[in-house]
């Protein structure tokens, strides 16, 4: 029985549309897991809303996408000369982040559509503010087709942009993680750019009381307290129910992250759950009766144990319970678009 993923489809369409209008030029983002819809579904989804060019991460999706959005299709991750030869597709852009690639990628002779990628404060991919001046507008046998800026999430890049732009003119800007006012300044101040925001998590996933994460309840065993259960038989502390539901390491159940504590308080949670990690104590992503509810003991591959007390509503087999869960890591067994 299955994770199933509920979809408001009239709600979600109306929330993507609205997206779509608020960042002019969007280039919507296809990538990994398609945020929990699978990178297919998304791209069919892009084609919809009429945008001309989609954004993948890595050339593996590429397939995924091309038969089913009939615009451009970026590629983020970086080209490099050692990956198996890609045949010259007119819809196909590379990203690319360093001179000896962008020199290796125009010597194929079949001038290929290129962005340059900056290396921002991400430090992640891209070139030097020197280095990407210095290549111009025709460079190395290759179609340039702009810049691009992968920035860090949350806000203040004015300045940083303002930095791109004066060092390494270019006629489109392709910008990742600005917000809606650094955008629109970007554009009042630079009237003469092309700005393409490529957009991924606040599209897809931007309204998320249109989305409903439900697990089958598969089995109810009541216990006592000191029984022992589960694969590692461990004693249980109370009385109560034992409850099986779909859902485990397969789907992405229990695995998660390193948390981004960045304040005293974040820092202080996440030493607290460490210290209930070590003594075998983990919430499970799983609502019955209004709470979140404890792991029996870490989850299986296909269905987790998760532990009622007593006095707590016990669901039936094969009715369905709320499962919170991180999108971008989940695997649905079904998507139920209405």
């Amino acid at each position: 029985m299955p994770v199933s993923l509920y979809v408001d489809g009239s709600r979600w369409r109306q929330h993507l549309r609205a997206a779509a209008a608020a960042y002019p030029g969007i280039v919507p983002v296809a990538k990994g897991n398609g945020y929990g819809f699978t990178v297919g579904r998304l791209a069919r989804r892009a084609q919809w809303l009429g945008a001309d060019t989609l954004a993948v991460g890595t050339y593996a999706e590429v397939d995924d996408v091309r038969q089913r959005f009939s615009g451009d299709v970026l590629v983020m991750e970086p080209w490099r000369p050692s990956r198996p030869d890609i045949p010259y597709d007119s819809r196909l852009v590379h990203t690319v982040g360093r001179l000896e690639d962008l020199a290796a990628l125009g010597d194929r002779g079949d001038h290929p559509r290129v962005v340059i990628e900056a290396l921002t404060s991400m430090h992640r991919h891209g070139l030097s503010a020197d280095a990407l001046a210095s290549v111009g507008r025709s460079p190395y046998g290759v179609r340039l087709e702009g810049h691009a800026l992968h920035l860090p999430l949350g806000t203040g890049h004015v300045s940083e942009v303002e930095h791109w732009l004066a060092r390494c003119p270019a006629d489109r800007w392709y910008v990742s993680h600005l917000s809606d006012t650094e955008l629109a300044m970007m554009r009042d101040v630079h009237r003469d750019i092309d700005v393409r925001p490529r957009v991924g998590t606040s599209l897809w996933l931007g309204d998320r009381g249109a989305l409903d994460v439900r697990a089958t309840v598969l089995d109810a065993h009541p216990v006592r307290r000191g029984e022992r259960v589960g694969y590692r038989q461990r004693r249980l502390p109370r009385s109560g129910t034992v409850l099986v539901v779909s859902g485990g390491t397969a789907h992405g159940i229990g695995l998660q992250a390193p948390p981004a504590a960045a304040t005293a308080r974040q820092r202080a949670a996440a030493v607290a759950q460490g210290g209930l990690d070590a003594v075998g104590r983990a919430l499970s992503p799983y609502v019955v009766d209004g709470r979140q509810r404890w792991f029996v003991e870490p989850p299986h591959m296909q269905v987790s144990m998760i532990f009622l007390p007593v006095g707590c509503a016990v669901p039936r087999v094969g009715d369905e319970v709320e499962l919170q869960v991180r999108f971008t890591t989940t695997a649905f067994d079904a998507i139920h678009i209405s």
